[in-house]
């Protein structure tokens, strides 16, 4: 079994706002005015690319806003597997957040792309397959 992985990030979109930032050549760049607020704090975890759209990892933060291009480490506490592979792996505390936040982010993807949690040991997994190849 895969342990726990200590985990790097940046926050690219702020929770309850519209501004959505990119990653880009190391730094956080303007990408789009989105028509809804993020329920959740957004962004990536720089350097590991998903096979899925060949893009870096994303990531959520759950809990209070996080300012745009705060960089984090932490250990994944789930993963939200999605159905065609685009994997996003989740940090903070499940339990805090049972009623809010996660069920904010499972609402957020269509029924389409079934979305649902699954846990640390699953996210360190995954990451792990991403790392092995690199």
């Amino acid at each position: 079994m895969t342990g726990p992985l200590e985990t790097e990030g940046v926050v690219e979109w702020a929770r309850g706002t519209l501004e959505r930032f990119v990653w880009r050549d190391g730094e956080v760049v303007p990408y789009r005015t989105e028509p809804w607020l993020a329920p959740v704090n957004y962004g990536c975890l720089p350097g590991l690319l998903n096979p899925a759209d060949s893009a870096e990892v994303d990531a959520v933060w759950l809990g209070k806003p996080l300012a745009v291009g705060t960089r984090l480490s932490g250990t994944p506490s789930a993963l939200l597997h999605l159905a065609d592979g685009d994997h996003k792996v989740v940090f903070g505390n499940l339990e805090e957040h049972q009623g809010g936040d996660l069920l904010a982010l499972l609402a957020w993807f269509p029924p389409g792309r079934g979305a649902r949690l699954e846990g640390p040991e699953n996210a360190a997994a995954w990451l792990a397959s991403l790392t092995a190849g690199a």
